[in-house]
Protein backbone atom coordinates (compact mmCIF):
# COMPACT_ATOMS: atom_id res chain seq x y z
CA UNK A 1 0.00 0.00 0.00
CA UNK A 2 1.35 3.31 -1.14
CA UNK A 3 0.11 6.45 0.83
CA UNK A 4 0.16 10.00 0.62
CA UNK A 5 -1.50 12.34 3.58
CA UNK A 6 -2.46 16.05 2.78
CA UNK A 7 -3.31 18.76 5.51
CA UNK A 8 -2.60 22.51 5.71
CA UNK A 9 -0.79 21.98 9.01
CA UNK A 10 1.19 19.33 10.05
CA UNK A 11 2.53 20.28 13.50
CA UNK A 12 3.37 19.20 17.41
CA UNK A 13 3.52 22.95 18.26
CA UNK A 14 0.33 24.61 16.86
CA UNK A 15 -1.75 21.93 19.11
CA UNK A 16 -5.33 21.15 17.98
CA UNK A 17 -5.61 19.23 14.75
CA UNK A 18 -2.45 19.76 13.43
CA UNK A 19 -0.92 16.92 15.60
CA UNK A 20 -3.39 14.61 13.66
CA UNK A 21 -1.83 14.10 10.65
CA UNK A 22 1.87 14.31 12.32
CA UNK A 23 0.75 10.93 13.68
CA UNK A 24 -0.58 9.26 10.85
CA UNK A 25 2.95 10.04 9.42
CA UNK A 26 4.95 8.85 12.20
CA UNK A 27 3.05 5.58 12.84
CA UNK A 28 2.94 4.55 9.38
CA UNK A 29 6.67 5.29 8.24
CA UNK A 30 7.45 3.44 11.76
CA UNK A 31 5.40 0.29 10.13
CA UNK A 32 7.97 0.99 6.97
CA UNK A 33 4.42 1.72 5.10
CA UNK A 34 5.00 3.80 2.31
CA UNK A 35 3.76 6.80 3.34
CA UNK A 36 4.02 10.11 1.97
CA UNK A 37 2.97 13.90 3.10
CA UNK A 38 1.92 17.45 1.36
CA UNK A 39 1.66 20.03 3.58
CA UNK A 40 2.63 23.90 4.14
CA UNK A 41 6.03 25.19 4.57
CA UNK A 42 5.08 26.78 7.86
CA UNK A 43 5.93 23.36 9.46
CA UNK A 44 9.30 22.27 7.36
CA UNK A 45 11.85 23.20 9.41
CA UNK A 46 9.85 21.28 12.30
CA UNK A 47 8.92 18.44 10.36
CA UNK A 48 11.87 18.03 8.78
CA UNK A 49 14.05 18.01 11.85
CA UNK A 50 10.94 15.12 13.38
CA UNK A 51 11.71 12.98 10.40
CA UNK A 52 15.13 13.51 8.96
CA UNK A 53 15.55 10.49 7.02
CA UNK A 54 11.88 11.06 5.36
CA UNK A 55 13.12 14.60 4.37
CA UNK A 56 12.22 13.41 0.83
CA UNK A 57 8.75 11.75 1.40
CA UNK A 58 7.32 15.27 2.63
CA UNK A 59 6.58 18.03 0.33
CA UNK A 60 5.26 21.84 1.23
CA UNK A 61 3.05 24.54 -0.34
CA UNK A 62 5.07 28.03 0.12
CA UNK A 63 3.96 30.90 2.42
CA UNK A 64 3.18 33.27 -0.18
CA UNK A 65 2.34 36.92 -0.14
CA UNK A 66 -1.54 35.92 -0.46
CA UNK A 67 -1.09 33.50 2.42
CA UNK A 68 0.32 36.27 4.53
CA UNK A 69 -2.40 39.42 3.55
CA UNK A 70 -4.92 36.44 4.38
CA UNK A 71 -3.14 35.70 7.66
CA UNK A 72 -2.86 39.07 8.47
CA UNK A 73 -6.73 40.11 7.45
CA UNK A 74 -7.80 37.50 9.52
CA UNK A 75 -6.19 39.03 12.55
CA UNK A 76 -8.59 42.07 12.93
CA UNK A 77 -12.24 39.64 13.41
CA UNK A 78 -13.20 37.23 16.11
CA UNK A 79 -11.32 33.72 15.73
CA UNK A 80 -14.73 32.11 14.54
CA UNK A 81 -15.39 34.87 11.68
CA UNK A 82 -11.87 34.08 10.55
CA UNK A 83 -12.45 30.49 10.51
CA UNK A 84 -14.85 30.91 7.30
CA UNK A 85 -14.10 34.03 6.05
CA UNK A 86 -10.50 34.67 5.85
CA UNK A 87 -9.02 31.52 6.98
CA UNK A 88 -11.59 29.52 4.38
CA UNK A 89 -9.76 31.51 1.78
CA UNK A 90 -6.31 30.93 2.51
CA UNK A 91 -7.70 27.07 3.04
CA UNK A 92 -8.63 26.85 -0.06
CA UNK A 93 -5.83 28.50 -1.72
CA UNK A 94 -3.64 26.25 0.05
CA UNK A 95 -5.42 23.23 -1.65
CA UNK A 96 -5.36 24.39 -4.98
CA UNK A 97 -1.63 24.62 -4.63
CA UNK A 98 -1.33 21.30 -3.00
CA UNK A 99 -3.86 19.83 -5.38
CA UNK A 100 -1.20 20.02 -8.18
CA UNK A 101 1.59 18.51 -5.83
CA UNK A 102 -0.71 15.85 -4.91
CA UNK A 103 -1.80 15.00 -8.67
CA UNK A 104 2.15 14.90 -9.11
CA UNK A 105 2.94 12.76 -6.52
CA UNK A 106 0.22 10.40 -7.42
CA UNK A 107 1.88 9.97 -10.80
CA UNK A 108 5.42 9.90 -9.75
CA UNK A 109 4.81 7.24 -6.98
CA UNK A 110 1.91 4.97 -8.37
CA UNK A 111 0.18 5.80 -4.92
CA UNK A 112 -2.90 3.76 -4.13
CA UNK A 113 -4.89 6.03 -1.63
CA UNK A 114 -4.78 9.68 -0.63
CA UNK A 115 -6.05 10.85 3.27
CA UNK A 116 -6.87 14.16 3.92
CA UNK A 117 -6.94 14.07 7.92
CA UNK A 118 -7.60 18.22 8.69
CA UNK A 119 -9.42 20.15 8.97
CA UNK A 120 -11.63 18.48 10.99
CA UNK A 121 -14.84 20.88 10.38
CA UNK A 122 -17.78 18.48 8.50
CA UNK A 123 -18.08 22.00 6.99
CA UNK A 124 -15.14 23.18 5.46
CA UNK A 125 -14.81 22.06 1.45
CA UNK A 126 -12.27 19.98 -0.02
CA UNK A 127 -10.11 19.85 -3.43
CA UNK A 128 -9.09 16.48 -2.76
CA UNK A 129 -11.39 15.10 -6.14
CA UNK A 130 -10.62 13.74 -9.32
CA UNK A 131 -6.94 12.81 -8.08
CA UNK A 132 -7.29 9.17 -10.00
CA UNK A 133 -6.90 7.18 -6.62
CA UNK A 134 -9.24 6.89 -3.94
CA UNK A 135 -10.13 9.78 -1.47
CA UNK A 136 -11.01 9.45 2.66
CA UNK A 137 -11.24 12.30 4.57
CA UNK A 138 -11.45 12.60 8.27
CA UNK A 139 -12.05 11.66 10.95
CA UNK A 140 -14.51 14.59 11.19
CA UNK A 141 -15.65 16.37 14.20
CA UNK A 142 -18.10 19.51 13.95
CA UNK A 143 -18.22 21.98 16.71
CA UNK A 144 -20.52 22.15 19.20
CA UNK A 145 -22.75 25.70 20.48
CA UNK A 146 -22.24 27.02 23.95
CA UNK A 147 -24.64 25.16 26.52
CA UNK A 148 -27.90 26.84 26.58
CA UNK A 149 -27.20 28.61 29.91
CA UNK A 150 -24.04 29.72 29.04
CA UNK A 151 -25.48 31.17 25.36
CA UNK A 152 -25.12 34.48 26.73
CA UNK A 153 -21.53 34.46 26.55
CA UNK A 154 -21.42 33.98 22.25
CA UNK A 155 -21.70 37.18 20.37
CA UNK A 156 -25.29 37.68 18.65
CA UNK A 157 -23.37 39.15 15.62
CA UNK A 158 -20.70 36.24 14.96
CA UNK A 159 -23.89 33.68 16.05
CA UNK A 160 -25.55 35.48 12.86
CA UNK A 161 -22.67 35.15 10.85
CA UNK A 162 -21.89 31.63 11.58
CA UNK A 163 -25.39 30.81 10.97
CA UNK A 164 -25.42 32.48 7.35
CA UNK A 165 -22.19 30.65 6.29
CA UNK A 166 -23.85 27.47 7.65
CA UNK A 167 -26.59 28.31 4.93
CA UNK A 168 -23.94 28.33 2.39
CA UNK A 169 -22.33 25.23 3.08
CA UNK A 170 -24.07 22.72 0.45
CA UNK A 171 -23.10 25.51 -2.16
CA UNK A 172 -19.86 25.83 -1.52
CA UNK A 173 -19.08 22.27 -1.03
CA UNK A 174 -20.74 21.71 -4.40
CA UNK A 175 -18.40 24.15 -5.68
CA UNK A 176 -15.49 22.29 -4.50
CA UNK A 177 -16.84 18.61 -4.23
CA UNK A 178 -14.10 16.85 -2.45
CA UNK A 179 -16.34 15.63 0.79
CA UNK A 180 -19.17 14.73 -2.16
CA UNK A 181 -16.70 12.89 -4.22
CA UNK A 182 -14.75 10.98 -1.45
CA UNK A 183 -15.20 7.46 -1.63
CA UNK A 184 -14.83 7.17 2.11
CA UNK A 185 -15.69 10.32 5.24
CA UNK A 186 -14.91 9.32 8.60
CA UNK A 187 -16.73 10.95 11.49
CA UNK A 188 -16.61 10.97 14.88
CA UNK A 189 -19.87 11.15 15.96
CA UNK A 190 -23.30 11.17 14.85
CA UNK A 191 -23.39 15.09 15.22
CA UNK A 192 -20.95 15.20 12.77
CA UNK A 193 -22.66 12.76 10.61
CA UNK A 194 -25.96 15.41 10.33
CA UNK A 195 -23.73 17.82 9.32
CA UNK A 196 -22.21 16.69 5.98
CA UNK A 197 -23.13 18.60 2.91
CA UNK A 198 -26.09 16.88 1.42
CA UNK A 199 -25.62 14.65 -1.18
CA UNK A 200 -22.03 12.72 -0.29
CA UNK A 201 -21.31 9.99 -2.47
CA UNK A 202 -18.66 7.86 0.05
CA UNK A 203 -19.75 5.42 2.71
CA UNK A 204 -19.69 7.01 5.98
CA UNK A 205 -17.59 5.12 9.09
CA UNK A 206 -17.83 6.27 12.44
CA UNK A 207 -14.02 6.53 13.99
CA UNK A 208 -12.57 8.40 16.89
CA UNK A 209 -11.15 11.92 16.40
CA UNK A 210 -8.27 11.78 18.30
CA UNK A 211 -6.04 9.60 19.99
CA UNK A 212 -3.09 8.98 22.80
CA UNK A 213 0.73 8.73 21.45
CA UNK A 214 1.43 6.51 24.60
CA UNK A 215 5.44 7.14 23.78
CA UNK A 216 4.88 11.01 25.19
CA UNK A 217 1.63 10.46 27.07
CA UNK A 218 2.28 8.07 29.98
CA UNK A 219 2.69 7.24 33.54
CA UNK A 220 5.98 7.85 34.96
CA UNK A 221 6.42 5.58 38.18
CA UNK A 222 9.55 7.63 39.31
CA UNK A 223 7.34 10.28 39.79
CA UNK A 224 5.37 9.24 42.58
CA UNK A 225 2.10 11.41 43.43
CA UNK A 226 1.97 11.82 47.27
CA UNK A 227 -0.87 10.48 48.78
CA UNK A 228 -0.91 13.03 51.29
CA UNK A 229 0.08 17.23 51.36
CA UNK A 230 -0.42 19.32 48.69
CA UNK A 231 -2.82 18.63 45.56
CA UNK A 232 -1.79 19.89 42.49
CA UNK A 233 -4.85 20.76 40.07
CA UNK A 234 -3.65 21.44 36.64
CA UNK A 235 -5.42 22.86 33.20
CA UNK A 236 -4.08 22.60 29.84
CA UNK A 237 -5.43 24.35 26.89
CA UNK A 238 -5.50 28.15 25.37
CA UNK A 239 -6.51 30.85 27.40
CA UNK A 240 -9.81 31.90 25.23
CA UNK A 241 -13.21 32.55 26.81
CA UNK A 242 -15.21 29.33 25.73
CA UNK A 243 -12.72 27.83 27.62
CA UNK A 244 -13.93 28.92 30.56
CA UNK A 245 -11.23 29.75 32.51
CA UNK A 246 -12.63 32.56 34.54
CA UNK A 247 -15.08 30.17 35.64
CA UNK A 248 -12.72 27.59 36.84
CA UNK A 249 -11.14 30.34 38.83
CA UNK A 250 -14.00 31.41 40.64
CA UNK A 251 -14.56 27.66 41.57
CA UNK A 252 -10.97 27.41 42.90
CA UNK A 253 -11.75 29.98 45.26
CA UNK A 254 -12.88 28.20 48.28
CA UNK A 255 -11.00 24.83 47.19
CA UNK A 256 -7.78 27.07 47.99
CA UNK A 257 -9.89 28.54 51.36
CA UNK A 258 -10.48 24.77 52.27
CA UNK A 259 -7.27 23.35 51.59
CA UNK A 260 -3.64 23.84 50.68
CA UNK A 261 -4.12 22.67 46.88
CA UNK A 262 -2.87 24.62 44.01
CA UNK A 263 -3.90 25.22 40.50
CA UNK A 264 -1.80 25.49 37.50
CA UNK A 265 -2.65 26.72 34.28
CA UNK A 266 -0.60 25.99 31.37
CA UNK A 267 -1.09 27.67 28.23
CA UNK A 268 -1.61 31.31 26.25
CA UNK A 269 -4.10 33.33 24.84
CA UNK A 270 -5.26 36.92 24.19
CA UNK A 271 -7.20 36.77 27.59
CA UNK A 272 -4.33 35.66 29.65
CA UNK A 273 -3.82 39.44 31.41
CA UNK A 274 -7.88 39.37 32.57
CA UNK A 275 -7.17 36.00 34.13
CA UNK A 276 -4.10 36.81 35.93
CA UNK A 277 -6.22 39.90 37.11
CA UNK A 278 -9.08 38.08 37.87
CA UNK A 279 -6.88 35.66 40.14
CA UNK A 280 -5.51 39.18 41.91
CA UNK A 281 -9.15 39.93 42.57
CA UNK A 282 -10.05 36.56 44.25
CA UNK A 283 -6.90 36.47 46.47
CA UNK A 284 -5.73 33.32 45.26
CA UNK A 285 -2.54 34.54 43.13
CA UNK A 286 -0.60 32.27 45.87
CA UNK A 287 -2.78 28.85 44.93
CA UNK A 288 -2.54 29.98 41.02
CA UNK A 289 0.17 29.55 38.69
CA UNK A 290 0.92 30.43 35.15
CA UNK A 291 3.03 28.61 33.18
CA UNK A 292 2.75 29.72 29.56
CA UNK A 293 2.68 28.15 26.71
CA UNK A 294 4.98 24.71 26.93
CA UNK A 295 6.31 22.05 24.82
CA UNK A 296 4.35 18.55 24.05
CA UNK A 297 7.12 16.96 26.27
CA UNK A 298 6.90 19.57 28.72
CA UNK A 299 3.53 19.26 29.23
CA UNK A 300 3.62 15.43 29.44
CA UNK A 301 6.04 16.05 32.27
CA UNK A 302 3.58 18.31 34.17
CA UNK A 303 1.11 16.08 33.83
CA UNK A 304 2.68 13.39 35.57
CA UNK A 305 3.43 15.63 38.27
CA UNK A 306 -0.15 16.58 39.02
CA UNK A 307 -2.57 15.15 40.70
CA UNK A 308 -6.08 15.74 38.89
CA UNK A 309 -7.16 17.87 35.33
CA UNK A 310 -9.87 20.23 35.54
CA UNK A 311 -10.72 21.32 31.90
CA UNK A 312 -14.28 23.24 31.94
CA UNK A 313 -14.95 24.18 28.61
CA UNK A 314 -18.11 25.09 27.05
CA UNK A 315 -17.76 24.14 23.80
CA UNK A 316 -15.49 21.38 23.03
CA UNK A 317 -16.30 19.01 19.88
CA UNK A 318 -12.96 16.41 20.67
CA UNK A 319 -10.65 17.39 23.79
CA UNK A 320 -7.28 15.55 23.31
CA UNK A 321 -5.72 16.54 26.25
CA UNK A 322 -8.36 15.08 28.28
CA UNK A 323 -7.60 11.38 27.22
CA UNK A 324 -4.13 12.91 27.67
CA UNK A 325 -4.42 13.22 31.02
CA UNK A 326 -6.20 10.13 31.23
CA UNK A 327 -3.24 8.72 29.50
CA UNK A 328 -0.60 9.94 32.16
CA UNK A 329 -3.19 8.68 35.61
CA UNK A 330 -5.00 11.65 36.11
CA UNK A 331 -8.65 11.94 36.80
CA UNK A 332 -10.36 14.38 35.01
CA UNK A 333 -13.00 17.14 36.11
CA UNK A 334 -14.93 18.30 32.47
CA UNK A 335 -18.18 20.13 31.61
CA UNK A 336 -20.47 17.26 30.37
CA UNK A 337 -20.91 18.22 26.74
CA UNK A 338 -19.31 17.66 23.56
CA UNK A 339 -16.03 15.70 23.38
CA UNK A 340 -15.16 15.47 26.80
CA UNK A 341 -18.58 13.51 27.50
CA UNK A 342 -17.69 11.23 25.15
CA UNK A 343 -14.74 10.54 26.64
CA UNK A 344 -15.03 10.14 30.42
CA UNK A 345 -17.51 7.88 32.23
CA UNK A 346 -17.78 8.30 36.26
CA UNK A 347 -15.05 5.59 36.60
CA UNK A 348 -12.22 7.93 35.70
CA UNK A 349 -13.64 11.48 36.33
CA UNK A 350 -16.73 13.90 36.98
CA UNK A 351 -18.50 15.45 34.47
CA UNK A 352 -20.38 18.48 35.38
CA UNK A 353 -23.60 19.71 34.30
CA UNK A 354 -23.85 23.20 32.55
CA UNK A 355 -27.21 23.60 33.40
CA UNK A 356 -26.67 27.32 35.34
CA UNK A 357 -23.34 29.17 35.84
CA UNK A 358 -24.06 29.27 39.51
CA UNK A 359 -24.46 25.43 39.50
CA UNK A 360 -21.76 24.83 37.02
CA UNK A 361 -19.35 26.81 39.46
CA UNK A 362 -20.36 24.95 42.31
CA UNK A 363 -19.93 21.75 40.74
CA UNK A 364 -16.66 22.17 39.52
CA UNK A 365 -16.01 23.12 43.40
CA UNK A 366 -17.38 20.38 44.61
CA UNK A 367 -15.40 17.94 42.41
CA UNK A 368 -12.02 19.72 43.13
CA UNK A 369 -12.82 19.26 46.98
CA UNK A 370 -14.06 15.84 46.23
CA UNK A 371 -10.64 14.70 44.54
CA UNK A 372 -8.45 17.06 46.87
CA UNK A 373 -9.45 15.11 49.79
CA UNK A 374 -9.31 11.44 48.27
CA UNK A 375 -6.29 10.36 47.67
CA UNK A 376 -8.08 6.94 47.16
CA UNK A 377 -10.38 8.15 44.81
CA UNK A 378 -7.75 10.07 43.20
CA UNK A 379 -5.95 6.80 42.38
CA UNK A 380 -8.66 4.70 41.32
CA UNK A 381 -10.04 7.26 38.86
CA UNK A 382 -6.59 7.28 37.12
CA UNK A 383 -6.29 3.79 37.12
CA UNK A 384 -9.41 3.32 35.51
CA UNK A 385 -8.85 6.10 33.00
CA UNK A 386 -5.75 5.20 31.99
CA UNK A 387 -7.22 1.87 31.11
CA UNK A 388 -9.83 3.52 29.20
CA UNK A 389 -7.67 5.14 26.86
CA UNK A 390 -5.22 2.21 26.10
CA UNK A 391 -8.55 0.35 25.33
CA UNK A 392 -10.53 2.28 23.16
CA UNK A 393 -7.89 5.49 22.32
CA UNK A 394 -4.68 4.23 21.62
CA UNK A 395 -3.30 5.52 18.43
CA UNK A 396 -1.61 2.26 17.68
CA UNK A 397 -5.09 0.51 17.44
CA UNK A 398 -6.52 3.80 15.86
CA UNK A 399 -4.23 3.43 12.89
CA UNK A 400 -4.67 -0.11 12.68
CA UNK A 401 -8.28 0.52 11.69
CA UNK A 402 -7.10 3.46 9.38
CA UNK A 403 -5.31 0.76 7.55
CA UNK A 404 -8.14 -1.38 7.38
CA UNK A 405 -10.34 1.19 6.38
CA UNK A 406 -7.81 2.19 3.47
CA UNK A 407 -7.55 -1.30 2.35
CA UNK A 408 -11.55 -1.53 2.22
CA UNK A 409 -12.42 1.75 0.14
CA UNK A 410 -9.14 0.23 -2.29
CA UNK A 411 -11.08 -2.84 -2.73
CA UNK A 412 -14.10 -1.14 -3.09
CA UNK A 413 -13.21 1.07 -5.93
CA UNK A 414 -11.04 -1.70 -8.05
CA UNK A 415 -14.54 -3.76 -8.20
CA UNK A 416 -16.04 -0.61 -9.47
Amino acid sequence: MRLLIVAQNASTKFGGESLLPVNYFRILRSRQIETWLVAHARTQAELTGLFPEDRDRMHFVPDTWLHRLLHNCGRFIPARVNEFTFGLLSHLYTQVLQRRIVRRLVSEHQIDIVHEPTPVSATVPSLMFGLGVPVVIGPMNTSVKFPLAFRARQNPTIDLLIAIGHQCVDFFNRLFPGKIKAETLLVANDRTKQALASGVQGKIIELVENGVDFSVWRADSSLSRAATGQVHFIFLGRLIDWKAVDLLLKAFAPVADQTDAVLEIIGDGHIRGELEAQTARLGIDSSVVFSGWLSQQECALKMQQAHAMVFPSLREPGGAVVLEAMAVGLPVIATNWGGPADYLNSTCGILVEPASKEGFVKGLTDAMLKLALSAELRQSMGSAGRERVRQHFDWERKVDRILEIYQQTIDHCSKH
